[in-house]
């Protein structure tokens, strides 16, 4: 008697539901600033989140420096190893960076202490609705007015009408760019070139007032991540340099100070290799009913022709739905990927289909982006690995 082999169902869908929402009003980094200046009597903007008060506090943002890369590599970070460990009385701990977790995005959090739902930066690449030309937030490319684009104030700016000694101390070439005005604008700019000048005078601004808010920014954790990937000599070799300068302004607090190091997002090395790597501009079936293709390889908006939306979303299901979350415009929204709330000016900057990478995978597009697709180290997703960043604290 034949016998025939069981008809094993087909494995399903990624549920969207069950990807881990940024932790909104209590945890994310678009609470960090509003927790900060609260204690320092503003609070125009609100969160869940406490901070111990301080009268005055600087935050160290460390481009593309994760929560769980920093626990991988005591060795090369010691200092900031030294500021999770409860027996040295650290009291580090992490934060959600936002959806997606990628820089743009999560400097609008951060400088304006809303969700990406509310501050409108949705992704690296997100359809413009009023030209339908897919607009590069970090790049600013092509042009549009920013205060349009992001209308509320910055953080910053609510602390200097407050009357706090409020500056950024970063690059000098990031001083008038769309990003810093919508995001991380009010008070003073500082441009320093070296980390160390930046440390350095970062401290002196602290102590400059009986009040203050300082923010500085090192960015190069992030682009030897990019170029060399999370497990290069480069890349620890940045990790070294920047305990080294973290300690270097910890070292400086004027006294009722506090310093916060965190990060915009942490980082993964996708190998190159078809599986891991699938190429949308050779993958007919991805491409099927598709206008534009944003965001970036771990969290891609999906723009479809006029009535294709839902045949892309279920195609995009029927080919990554096992290893990414695939959600259509009104799923991800729902269930709070942007935040509690998406301003009607943001909804058409989200893709029709939003799929978000669950495996060590990405969707390249090797001939409209072959900068990106060529990068070892990615991020945006919501992954621990990409979406955790630590918040270490240092008092005085």
């Amino acid at each position: 008697m034949a016998h025939t082999a069981p008809a094993w169902p087909e494995p399903a869908p990624l549920d969207p539901l069950t990807a881990p929402v940024p932790q909104y009003g209590t945890g994310s980094l678009a609470d960090l600033l509003p927790a900060i200046v609260a204690g320092q009597g503003v609070r125009e903007v609100a969160t869940s989140m406490e901070l111990a008060p301080a009268d005055r506090a600087c935050v160290f943002l460390v481009d593309g420096l994760g929560w769980e890369l920093l626990r991988a590599h005591p060795e090369e970070a010691p200092f900031l190893t030294s500021l999770l460990d409860s027996s040295c009385n650290g009291t580090g701990r992490p934060l959600t960076a936002g959806f997606p977790s990628t820089t743009a995005t999560s400097l609008a959090s951060v400088g304006t202490g809303l969700p990406p739902g509310a501050h409108g930066l949705a992704g690296y690449l997100c359809e413009d609705p009023a030209t339908g030309a897919l607009m590069n937030q970090l790049r600013w490319r092509p042009w549009t007015d920013p205060h349009v684009w992001q209308p509320y104030p910055t953080v910053f700016r609510l602390a200097d009408a407050a009357g706090i000694h409020t500056c950024q101390v970063s690059a000098p070439d990031f001083e008038h760019t769309p990003l810093t005005k919508v995001a991380l604008s009010g008070g003073t700019f500082h441009g320093r070139l070296s980390g160390e000048e930046r440390m350095d005078l970062a401290a002196e601004q602290l102590a400059a007032g009986d009040r203050s808010l300082v923010y500085t920014y090192y960015s190069e954790v992030d682009g030897k991540g990019h170029r060399y990937g999370v497990d290069s000599d480069a890349w620890r070799g940045q990790l070294q340099y920047v305990d080294r300068l973290a300690e270097r302004l910890a070292e400086q607090l004027p006294p009722r100070s506090v310093l916060y190091v965190t990060a915009d997002h942490g980082m993964i090395d996708i190998p190159f290799d078809p599986e891991s790597r699938i190429d949308f501009d050779e993958d007919w079936e991805l491409r099927a009913g598709v206008r534009l293709l944003g965001g970036e390889g771990r969290a891609r908006h999906v723009y479809a022709h006029p009535g294709a939306a839902g045949d892309v979303l279920a195609i995009w299901r029927e080919v990554v739905g096992e290893q990414m979350w695939v959600a259509s415009r009104e799923e991800a929204i729902a269930a709070g990927w942007f935040g509690p709330r998406v301003d009607d000016r943001v909804r058409g900057r989200i893709g029709d289909v939003v799929a978000v990478a669950h495996a060590d995978m990405a969707i390249i597009a090797s001939e409209r982006e072959p900068g990106e697709s060529s990068m070892v180290g990615l991020h945006g997703s919501m992954t621990p690995a990409e979406q955790l960043v630590p918040l270490l604290e240092v008092r005085t």
